[in-house]
């Protein structure tokens, strides 16, 4: 979803967290409001076997003193550091599990995102509609539950374990990501 105020209260005032389209676009309008230069970016993120539509994410470039990348939406990816543009000359971030974002410095606006995300919401062949998924940064690392699979990757370390069913799934989505259904 595109709409600010929604974004906002799903995320600050419901606890949902959120994909890059909703915080990236709202951490982008706080930064705004704050008085940061800002621009929006988009990019394709690859896979190992699959690259995706042109606009599928939505990257923040804020202008200090001199050009970050900012992204606070890729649930996939490592810890949230701002990473200086002169450092990605090839303007591709490398992430974890082999995915990579590949953008470029070409100013978008938030409504250009709007196709991509309607698809992404709704399309059967989106793994968003296809899989339950959600991330947690935590210190050293992360935290996420893909269907009934808890995977704990902390301080170069990395665990799986299986639920035991639905009850256990929502148990850990409560205790561990703060998120009651």
């Amino acid at each position: 979803m595109l709409d600010r105020e929604a974004n906002y209260e799903k995320i600050v005032e419901r606890h949902r967290g959120g994909w890059c389209f909703e915080l990236n676009g709202l951490f982008g309008a706080l930064l705004e409001r704050l008085g940061f230069p800002l621009t929006l970016l988009g990019s394709r993120v690859h896979g190992t076997d699959w690259v995706s539509q042109e606009l599928a994410h939505l990257l923040l470039l804020v202008h200090l003193d001199e050009p970050y990348i900012l992204d606070v939406g890729f649930g996939e990816g490592q810890a949230f550091v701002p990473v200086r543009l002169a450092d990605v000359p090839d303007r591709v971030i490398e992430h974890m599990d082999g995915l990579s974002v590949h953008f470029t410095t070409t100013p978008r606006s938030i409504g250009d995102f709007q196709r991509a995300c309607e698809n992404l919401q709704t399309s059967p062949d989106s793994a968003f509609v296809r899989t339950r998924v959600v991330h947690r940064a935590v210190p050293g690392g992360r935290i996420s539950l893909r269907e009934l699979t808890l995977i704990e990757e902390i301080d170069g370390g990395r665990t799986e374990r299986q639920l035991e069913g639905e009850d256990e799934w929502r148990s850990v989505l409560r205790d561990r990501f703060g998120l009651v259904l």
